[in-house]
Formats: structure tokens, C-alpha cells, sequence
């Protein structure tokens, strides 16, 4: 949901949110005449005041930044407060709301001196959070994880969920990295009643709590028909740990087929239908699909950033079903030359071309309102041309979570982008760099294009409070092949009122897009979708972006190198504490970064009609 204070004293209060993320930013005016500015002569910050009316608490939100004259040395688990010590951005995020909750905040502005802080009347809004699960069109899930979490560190010590002995302890840690992800799994296999069917698709299927939810539903008398990846590679992964799955949860041979044509390609689908029994000798409806990036695995659920997205739409469902059809004959080439396929390649290709038609990238303003399903493998990499200029032709803001790093076909969309072209924020896995002896043929995507990059990164050295307690998901074991970044989404102009959200399976590849077996839904048009999504990766994207800024300080620190003026770069001690005045103030100059953070709130359309919200 999205929402606008009132102007107080020129200052005006931007919010959106998500199930558990609120994205606030505090417009001073920036675009308005002198007059009209708000008074930031002297200004230290906020404090940030919470009023939870749910639960009828009302307390100061906590700081992490410090005074330099007053905490000289700030240690881990201080307990820190931005009555104390302001928050110095106009940005700010709070990362501790709870699903359908109504709250209020009072951002005061600070002056004075750090020694003697002068707090004036707050500039306050009322906000509302999304409820987790819903009976709307479409619920999304996103799990913690422990990638990179300073609070997993806290409050388990490092140790992996399956090391824990104590089992409610053990519960709550999985409990706390998968913030119901799983649990919104298991819901949608418990909607399934005597009668229905489950069709279920999925790489890796060897979470032993899910698999088991499976064998639970075929013995409630629903039809569960599944597939996975049935690929006997060099590593027989997932192969192996599917099957011991499906042993263990003692799944009927007759319930499973597993995938093993295309045997060069990976079967890297993972989503669910389910058709409701609509009678004695009618056919059943395809009703819902779950779908989205997270695989059943322990790293899946509780190590990778993950996303799950509950859809109940008929014609979606019905698109799906098509699919996994397709997928249930094992088409394409057989690693057995001898053996003949029910389908060739090329007719698979054309089968998935036909569910949803092939959208080329002339046509994005004819991308109907509501949802696209696209299935791949296809025949050509039209779609993938489609993803990179959705994220390309954006007019405000365009968002994308990137696992295997940024391809040719976006780098050649982008490259001619300038600094004051539409904002581009892009997750990645890793950082973007040459490879070894092809620099010269390297296209880096920067500040100069307006793009800004983070990618997932382990601290090893303390910087202060949160990274003092950093987690590093390799220590944990929970993720072999991707630690950080596993979800797959792209959002063009999500803060418009005419959204464009895709999310699924596919890593943005050509591979994905003419070999993989891949799942993609487009969702026009929905702001709710948006801002579920939004909200996240604002979350994930700050968490990273200080991160990958950091190393970067490090590295330049090592080096010696000296900009312009002579101060040495590397300083970190810019990060370690609040400045003493009103000088952070320059850093929201017009065309910096955080200037253009807080302009593309203060342009948000659809805001959330307050009157229809329940009191």
C-alpha cells in the first residue's frame, strides 16, 4: 500500500508497504520554490517513533549509528536509539513491521548540538502493512535467509538449523529464516481436498517436511502427479537426494516421473497446480498455482533469497496445467539416440510458444493487463530481448534480481543510458567484473548510466554494530552452488500506477530462455504486486548495497589510491558515525544518488485510498 503525509512545516512523509518491510521516504522539498522548502538549517536527522495499534505499544525505533563525541568506540549489541542518535537520511526503512498491522510514525527533526539535541514537533503517517496470507488474486512470500544476516548470527550463533539439538530451538531458527515461505508451501498442498488434483513440477524436491506433505495429501485421496529432475549427470544431483526423498516419504512409483530427456539442459521448473474436483464425470478446475523461485531444498527455503507467489486465477492455473502436460511425457532429446521421444524438441518449443504467444520487444505497451504465463524452452530468445528492454524503456525506476551475473542482451540495452536517465537498481549474485584476459571486451554498467549495483558479500572483518555479527552463508553449508541472491524478478516502473512485475523460475539467461525447463509469470497493472515486491527488494538491495560499497572502500584502502584533492580514499569513517552538523546534508545534492531515491517516492503514483482502510 502506498501513502502520503500531509506537508508539515515543508516537509512531506512518502510510505509503502509490504507484509514485513516499510519504505519510508521524507521529501524536504527538494523539488519545491526556497519558500516552500522545509527549514534544514542545522538539521542532525530523525528520530523515529513507532506507535504499534495492535498492539497499543509506542517506543523509539532503534539507531546504529553513534555521536563520535559521545561514543568514541561503539561495541556490539549496543542498544542504540534515534532518540539519541538520528537517523541522517531522508531514506529510511523499517524491517520490523508485522503482517496487517496499523501503525503510526512521528519522524522528528533533530537540531542542536549532540551533546544537547533539540527534537521539534514530528511530522507524522499512518500506515497499514499487507496481510501475509490473503484470499486475493495473488499472496507472495519471501524468506530471510541466512545469507549475510547479522540477526540469524545473534540469536542462533552460526549454527545451521539441522545442527541445532534442541527441537524448539531448532523450530524457531527455521521458523525465523523461512518467515512462513514454507509454511505458504504447505498451505497451498493443504487446500487440496479428497477428490482434487495436485500437479506438481520441481528441481529439487528433498525438503524431507514438504515431501512428506506430499504423501500426506495422496493419503487424504487427492491426486498428487509429480516431476522432477530425473537427470543422471556426473553428480546425479538432484537426482539422488530427489529419490531419497521420495523413498523416505514412501511417494507411490505411479505418483512420479522423473524428467531425464534434454539431459544436456536443466529441468529447473518448481511450481504447483491445483484443480479442484467440480463434480461427478465433469472435469476438474485448475484453480491456483504456487510458483516463484524456491526450490524444495533446505538452501532453498532457509539459506537464498527466495520468493513464492500464490496465484488463484483460473486462466493462469489452466496455462499451467498445458505445461506441465507437456512437461509429463519428458519431451525433447533422449541422451539415448535408440530411444524415441513423445516429443521432439522443436515441437516442445512450439508447444510452450503456443500457451502464451511470443511477446516481442516492439510490442511491451501490448502486454495485457493482468497475468502472462511464459514457458520455456523456446524457439528463439524473443522474450529474454522482451525482459531487458521492460527494464530498459521503464520511465522512473527499474528493478532486477540477477543470479548468474548481467547478460549481453542487457548490457547492450543499457550501455547508451545516461545520468539522468530512469533509475536502475540491479541485485546481483556476484560482482559484475572482466573475466580473467577479456577485459578490453568488458561493458561495466555504473553511475554513469544511472544503474546501481549490489551483489552478495560476506564481511569477514568488523565494521561496527551489524556487521560485527555478520553470517556467512558457506560457513553454514545451506548453499553450494548460490549462497546470496536465488530469486529471479523484474520490476518496470513499479511505483507507477501501471506496474510490470515478472517473477518465476528463470536466471534472465539465454539458457533459460531456449534450453532450461522454465516457469515466468508478467503481471501488469497490480500496485499490491508491486509493492510486495518492492518493499523486499528494497530490503535485500540496502543490505547488499552497504555492503558491496564497503569492499569496495577496503579495496581501494589497500591500494593507496588517492582521489582528487589528496585525501586518501578508503576511509570508513564516514560509515562509523553520524556527522556533528548539518554536512551529510550535502550528499542529497540534485543528481546524487540519494537525491534520486527520495524524488522517485515523491512521484509514486496510487496512493492507497485511507478511507477504506479499517480504523
Amino acid at each position: 500500500m502506498r501513502f502520503k503525509s500531509k506537508k508539515q512545516r515543508g516537509y512531506t512523509i512518502y510510505a509503502i508497504t509490504g507484509v514485513n518491510t516499510i519504505s519510508f521516504a521524507i521529501d524536504p522539498g527538494f523539488t519545491e520554490p526556497k519558500n516552500k522548502k522545509a527549514d534544514t538549517k542545522g538539521l542532525l536527522g530523525f528520530a523515529m517513533e513507532r506507535h504499534d495499534h495492535m498492539e497499543d505499544e509506542r517506543y523509539f525505533m532503534p539507531g546504529f549509528k553513534v555521536f563520535e563525541s559521545i561514543i568514541s568506540d561503539p561495541v556490539e549489541d549496543m542498544l542504540l536509539s534515534t532518540f539519541d542518535f538520528p537517523v541522517q537520511s531522508f531514506v529510511w526503512d523499517d524491517f520490523t513491521g508485522k503482517p496487517g498491522y496499523k501503525y503510526t510514525y512521528y519522524f522528528y527533526p533533530v537540531k542542536g548540538k549532540p551533546k544537547n539535541l533539540i527534537r521539534e514537533k514530528p511530522i507524522e503517517i499512518t500506515v497499514h502493512t499487507e496481510p501475509m496470507f490473503s484470499s486475493l488474486e495473488n499472496d507472495v512470500f519471501f524468506n530471510r535467509g541466512v545469507a549475510s544476516s547479522q540477526a540469524y548470527a545473534k540469536k542462533f550463533n552460526n549454527i545451521p538449523p539441522d545442527k541445532i539439538t534442541d527441537d524448539k530451538k531448532k523450530k524457531e531458527a527455521k521458523q525465523w529464516l523461512s518467515r512462513e515461505l514454507d509454511d505458504s508451501i504447505i498451505g497451498f498442498i493443504r487446500d487440496a481436498e479428497k477428490g482434487d488434483t495436485l500437479l506438481v513440477c520441481y528441481y529439487e524436491f528433498h525438503y524431507q517436511d514438504i515431501v512428506d506433505e506430499f504423501a500426506k495429501a495422496i493419503k487424504r485421496k487427492v491426486d498428487v502427479q509429480i516431476i522432477v529432475d530425473g537427470k543422471d549427470n556426473k553428480e546425479r544431483f538432484p537426482l539422488d537426494k530427489n529419490m531419497k526423498a521420495i523413498k523416505t516419504a514412501k511417494i507411490p512409483s505411479k505418483n512420479v516421473t522423473y524428467r531425464s530427456f534434454n539431459k544436456s539442459y536443466i529441468m529447473h521448473n518448481k511450481f504447483i497446480v491445483l484443480l479442484k474436483n467440480a463434480g461427478k464425470n465433469k472435469p476438474k478446475v485448475p484453480t491456483a498455482v504456487y510458483t516463484g523461485s524456491t526450490n524444495l531444498s533446505e538452501g532453498g527455503i532457509f539459506g537464498q533469497t527466495n520468493v513464492g507467489h500464490w496465484i488463484r486465477n483460473e486462466k493462469v492455473a489452466e496455462a499451467y496445467e498445458k505445461y506441465w502436460n507437456t512437461l509429463s511425457i519428458d519431451p525433447g532429446s533422449s541422451p539415448d539416440k535408440k530411444k524415441k521421444t513423445k516429443m521432439t524438441s522443436a515441437k516442445y518449443k512450439e508447444a510452450n510458444e503456443a500457451v502464451s504467444g511470443d511477446i516481442a520487444p516492439e510490442d511491451i505497451k501490448k502486454i495485457p493487463q493482468g497475468f502472462t504465463p511464459v514457458f520455456s524452452p523456446r524457439k528463439t530468445v524473443t522474450m529474454l530481448n522482451t525482459y531487458a528492454k521492460l527494464l530498459d524503456s521503464a520511465k522512473r525506476s527499474a528493478f532486477i534480481t540477477l543470479a548468474f551475473g548481467i547478460g549481453k542482451v542487457f548490457k547492450d540495452e543499457l550501455m547508451d543510458n545516461k545520468k539522468d536517465s530512469h533509475i536502475v537498481f540491479m541485485l546481483l549474485e556476484k560482482e559484475d567484473k572482466p573475466a580473467k584476459g577479456k577485459e578490453s571486451e568488458f561493458v561495466r554498467l555504473g553511475i554513469e548510466n544511472n544503474i546501481y549495483q549490489a551483489y552478495g558479500s560476506y564481511l569477514a572483518e568488523p565494521l561496527y554494530k551489524w556487521t560485527r555479527a555478520e553470517t556467512n552463508p558457506l560457513k553454514l553449508g545451506l548453499n553450494k552452488h548460490v549462497s546470496y541472491i536465488h530469486s529471479k524478478f523484474l520490476l518496470s516502473d513499479p511505483l507507477s500506477g501501471d506496474p510490470i512485475v515478472v517473477s518465476g523460475s528463470a536466471n534472465f539467461s539465454e539458457a533459460s530462455t531456449i534450453k532450461n525447463d522454465e516457469n515466468m509469470v508478467i503481471i501488469r497493472g497490480d500496485i499490491r504486486v508491486a509493492d510486495l515486491y518492492f518493499t523486499e527488494f528494497n530490503r535485500l538491495f540496502n543490505h547488499y548495497y552497504f555492503r558491496a560499497v564497503y569492499n569496495k572502500m577496503k579495496q581501494q584502502k589497500k591500494s593507496g589510491a588517492k582521489p582528487k584533492g589528496g585525501k586518501k580514499k578508503g576511509s570508513t569513517n564516514d560509515s562509523l558515525f553520524l556527522a556533528p552538523d548539518d554536512s551529510w546534508l550535502g550528499k542529497y545534492k540534485k543528481g546524487t544518488y540519494r537525491f534520486k531515491r527520495v524524488k522517485m517516492f515523491a512521484e509514486m503514483e496510487g496512493l492507497t485510498d485511507v478511507k477504506m482502510l479499517p480504523d
